[in-house]
């Protein structure tokens, strides 16, 4: 332990560093603050360290939201909330976990425990050809006011990735009047969370609000002309657009914890604790693989960092998550999916109701492990939730 010169010799207490100030990083400080009140806390982050709910961007279009109305704090008033120090537009470089430290701007910083909320970066497109540095991802608030100024002066938008948040997306902007293509590889939209009747009657709803599809297909390259897009798909059509918008999935930020030699398998590997790999380090949110489990919601997060929080304040407590539905922002068509686990063995059974569709995932025995409501069947998502079992008990 260090002590400063002088008669008192009080004693200097490292932090508890947290490399992020996402949902994940706020979060766990907020709910780190209700154990302990005293401990330095210290964050870092690339950005400008504004709190927003990243989830509220891929539906701010149609609530005519600009960026400074989505940020409800800038990093001052954050740090004076949670009675932490934020550094932003800092770099943090590298980790030395046997000598609790990292290397930011060139200087090392010691910590008494490090988390590491890094969150998960957009996917690249694999396409060739001169337009592929123009296409848009919105993965931050930054990001997003580029965003939605290129869309204010476009007619026709393609979305590429039938996915939760491409399918968001194409929703928003439907419903500001635009022309919205969705390109994917699935036979049908969400094909990763609905089975094939939901996925139809979703995809359906969609394009009955005006959403055009083209599925089955991938983009093989992108080339300006005359000021528009013109895409290349793998059925060797062509279509033209004068913004492309990138949701093809995230991939959990690692590189740091690679470069530190921390376990990483999809993301940073971390026990029940959210313990990685080396002492005192810890991982939360969308970087992290809990249990085998990579969860990119919200939920989630805030489970984890309430067990966090306590565990970093002394009382050791493992995550838990309980069923968590997940809402799918697309008025055109109401949608909510709790997925089943990767391995469950067992089979979906779908029916239609009037105006949508529910699906149930059951066991070999019949139990409950998942559901699919489409339209007026998500009234039924409490009824379904309390039957499910918990994700991690």
């Amino acid at each position: 332990m260090c002590f400063p010169a002088g008669r008192d010799r009080v004693p200097v207490v490292s932090p508890v560093v947290i490399v992020g100030t996402g949902l994940a990083g706020y979060s766990l400080v907020r709910e780190f603050r209700k154990h302990d009140t005293t401990t330095p806390v210290l964050m870092f982050t690339r950005d400008d360290g504004e709190f927003y709910s990243k989830p509220m961007l891929s539906n701010a279009l149609a609530h005519d939201m600009a960026p400074d109305r989505l940020a409800s704090a800038d990093a001052a008033r954050m740090a004076e909330q949670l009675n932490a120090a934020i550094r932003t537009r800092a770099e943090v470089a590298a980790i030395d976990s046997a000598g609790s430290t990292i290397q930011v701007d060139g200087a090392s910083v010691s910590y008494s425990s490090l988390v590491l909320a890094l969150g998960a970066r957009q996917l690249a497109l694999p396409a060739r050809g001169d337009g592929v540095d123009g296409v848009l991802t919105v993965n931050s608030l930054a990001d997003y006011a580029r965003y939605r100024v290129a869309v204010a002066n476009a007619g026709h938008i393609a979305v590429i990735g039938p996915g939760l948040i491409g399918c968001e997306f194409a929703d928003d902007l439907r419903s500001i009047g635009k022309r919205v293509t969705v390109i994917g590889p699935d036979a049908t939209p969400l094909g990763r969370l609905l089975p094939p009747m939901a996925g139809a009657a979703f995809r359906c709803a969609l394009e009955d609000a005006g959403v055009a599809w083209r599925l089955g297909v991938t983009v093989c390259a992108i080339t300006r002309m005359d000021g528009a897009c013109l895409l290349e798909l793998s059925d060797d059509t062509m279509l033209e657009a004068d913004l492309v918008l990138s949701a093809i999935g995230l991939r959990p930020e690692t590189d740091l914890a690679v470069a530190a030699g921390l376990t990483v398998r999809r993301g940073i590997v971390v026990d029940r604790y959210l313990r990685a790999s080396a002492a005192n380090v810890y991982a939360l949110g969308d970087c992290a693989e809990v249990d085998g489990l990579v969860l990119p919601f919200v939920m989630p997060i805030m489970h984890g960092a309430r067990a966090l929080a306590r565990t970093l304040g002394g009382e050791p407590a493992p995550v838990t998550y309980p069923a968590m539905p997940v809402q799918v922002k697309t008025p055109s068509c109401p949608a909510v999916v709790s997925p089943a686990p990767p391995s469950a063995a067992g089979t979906w059974r779908e029916e239609a109701v009037e105006g949508g569709v529910q699906a149930r995932f059951l066991a070999p025995d019949g139990a409950l492990l998942g559901f699919a409501l489409i339209g007026p069947a998500v009234a039924e998502k409490q009824k379904l939730s309390v039957q499910l079992p918990p994700i991690l008990s």
